[in-house]
């Protein structure tokens, strides 16, 4: 019996939708989270599943280049604020 996955052109993360770049993070992390919960909860297909992890993902990102870049904009603003104390 041959178990092994058949190939594939593109892989789940790479299907993943594009993100609109004015999508706010509360609004990301609020459907990730969602998503998170709703396939934990073990109720979804294979296929929905697969779905909404490559959703996920997508989401993830997003979120994490928000933060990066919020955390970028901190340092610049602490650089600044250093520069007038001394």
């Amino acid at each position: 019996m041959n178990l092994s996955m058949p190939k594939s052109k593109t892989s789940v993360a790479t299907n993943a939708p594009e993100l609109p770049d004015d999508l706010k993070f509360e609004t990301a992390l609020s459907e990730l989270e969602s998503l998170v919960a709703r396939m934990e909860g073990g109720e979804m297909t294979l296929e929905a599943s697969l779905a909404a992890y490559g959703r996920g993902m997508a989401l993830l990102r997003h979120c994490q280049g928000q933060l990066t870049t919020a955390e970028e904009k901190i340092r610049v603003m602490d650089s600044a604020n250093e520069g007038k104390e001394a």
